[in-house]
């Protein structure tokens, strides 16, 4: 059955070949969608007929976003390390650490619960394609099993094993452990891999024979780079042609000039920034260089526990100097092009029909109302699901 969405006082397409500006703006918008694809786009006074209709009522539509960095299989709880660091507190304690030791004694009924919950919250707040990475098992078992659950809940998957190297093991066997027998393992459930490449987790040469390996497995690259301060991660996800380098915080200009030579997006993580107290990645710097950028939730239990990616638009324009089309830009495009996908983040005709709408009459209002639940509805592949 064909659908009529109409009623749509703004359609952001983010095809500028369809509409006005950088985001493909149609006003006095409808779209058909035929078989979960957008069929047709256009001004509604021209819409086609369709077998049924659903009124946006006057709000405004935009693609679903697209969250190419998430950490969603975990288990416990680090509030605690989270108020003490906004106290100004030095916390040693806590850490990726924690979570492991809680994640390994968690049932996969748990983890399952708990990724469910946080897969379902992002949905309502208009994320329809989500990544999900391992990284809390940190043991051939934990970490395949993670694969396994996250699998449930995304095709777009990612192998974590390099997070960091686990109390108690060997630096060199934990990067051979990573780069063999726990890959082959987790290779089988995942569609990606990525190394935390940075001071006090992985350095160059190992990041580099981790990620080596798993291309030979056939899997994606991506890379945690530049976080905490400049280093050879960005370089090196250049240097393996790998999807996406993220956080991407402190950045000379070498690693600006060969994003801009290279296909690697710069997935900024503005609420790691926002949760953290550090320096707000500079945005402006890369999109003026020529560097695809996409913005992306980092949700984790410890360094930014939100999924919601209109907070991510409005923190990519009030703290990243970015404008409001190119931050829905970021969260749309952008993370698709960060998980290599051409379905998504884009409502244009042979698209995924992955849709929200908003309870106001422009996108804008994603960073002029912060904080306020504007996602009235959700649609992914025609349905609607929210």
């Amino acid at each position: 059955m064909s659908l009529l969405l109409d009623g749509i006082a703004e359609l952001t397409t983010c095809d500028p070949s369809l509409g006005e500006g950088p985001t493909g703006v149609v006003r006095d918008a409808a779209l058909v969608i035929d078989g979960g694809k957008v069929a047709w786009v256009g001004t509604a006074d021209s819409a086609p007929a369709a077998d049924e209709r659903l009124s946006a009522e006057g709000g405004a539509v935009l693609p679903g976003f697209v969250d190419s960095h998430a950490h969603l299989i975990f288990a416990g709880d680090r509030s605690a390390e989270f108020a003490a660091r906004m106290a100004g507190e030095s916390y040693q304690a806590g850490g990726i650490r924690t979570t492991v030791a809680a994640t390994r004694a968690a049932t996969d009924e748990t983890l399952r619960a708990n990724a469910a919950r946080h897969v379902a919250e992002a949905l309502r707040q208009g994320t329809t394609t989500l990544e999900i990475k391992s990284g809390y098992g940190l043991s051939t078992v934990d970490e395949s099993r993670s694969l396994r659950i996250a699998r449930e809940f995304t095709a777009e998957t990612t192998y974590l094993g390099a997070h960091v190297v686990p109390a108690g093991a060997d630096p060199a066997d934990y990067v051979a452990l990573a780069a063999g027998e726990m890959l082959d393992a987790c290779a089988p459930y995942a569609k990606w891999a990525d190394v935390f490449c940075e001071r006090g987790a992985f350095d160059a040469d190992a990041a580099r024979a981790i990620l080596t390996a798993a291309a030979k497995h056939g899997l994606g690259l991506r890379v945690h780079a530049n976080q905490l301060g400049e280093g050879p991660g960005v370089r090196l996800a250049v240097e393996l042609g790998a999807a996406s380098a993220d956080h991407c915080t402190f950045l000379s200009d070498a690693d600006v000039d060969a994003l801009a030579s290279s296909s690697t997006v710069a997935t900024l993580l503005p609420g790691v920034e926002f949760s953290t107290r550090q320096p707000y990645p500079d945005a402006r710097r890369l999109i003026d260089a020529g560097v695809s950028v996409a913005i992306a939730s980092d949700c984790n239990p410890g360094s930014c526990y939100t999924s919601s990616m209109p907070l991510m638009v409005a923190l990519a324009v009030r703290e990243m100097r970015m404008t409001v089309p190119e931050a829905i830009l970021a969260a749309t495009v952008g993370g698709a092009k960060a998980l290599r996908r051409t379905d998504v983040g884009r409502l244009v005709p042979g698209s995924r029909a992955d849709l929200s709408i908003l309870d106001a009459p422009s996108a804008l209002h994603l960073a002029y109302r912060p904080g306020v639940p504007l996602v009235r509805r959700v649609l992914r592949g025609g349905e609607v699901v929210v």
